[in-house]
């Protein structure tokens, strides 16, 4: 056996546990609810922020900054729409 092949099968090993998923780390379910669930709460500070910006309880500093995070929040959860309406078509044109 070649020194060179040793090696690369022992960085493989070494790297496999890398790839393999966590026990206990939940699925893709949990994964997007756990997304969802986040992207609601962001929404959530960002109104109660505006609210209190309004009445004079909050800066303007932290309107802001809320408001730019429910930005973000709104522009990726577009985007990952986005993928998975493309995806989907993809889907339906694949000869059957």
């Amino acid at each position: 056996m070649d020194v060179r092949s040793l090696f690369a099968a022992q960085k493989y090993a070494a790297q496999r546990p890398a790839t393999e998923p966590q026990p206990g780390a939940g699925g893709i379910q949990e994964k997007f609810t756990e997304a969802a669930q986040d992207f609601a709460a962001t929404l959530t500070e960002a109104e109660t922020t505006a609210k209190a910006a309004m009445t004079g309880d909050a800066d303007p500093h932290a309107l802001v900054q809320a408001l730019a995070q429910s930005e973000l929040a709104v522009e990726t959860v577009v985007a990952v729409r986005n993928k998975v309406v493309e995806a989907y078509q993809e889907i339906l044109r694949m000869p059957v």
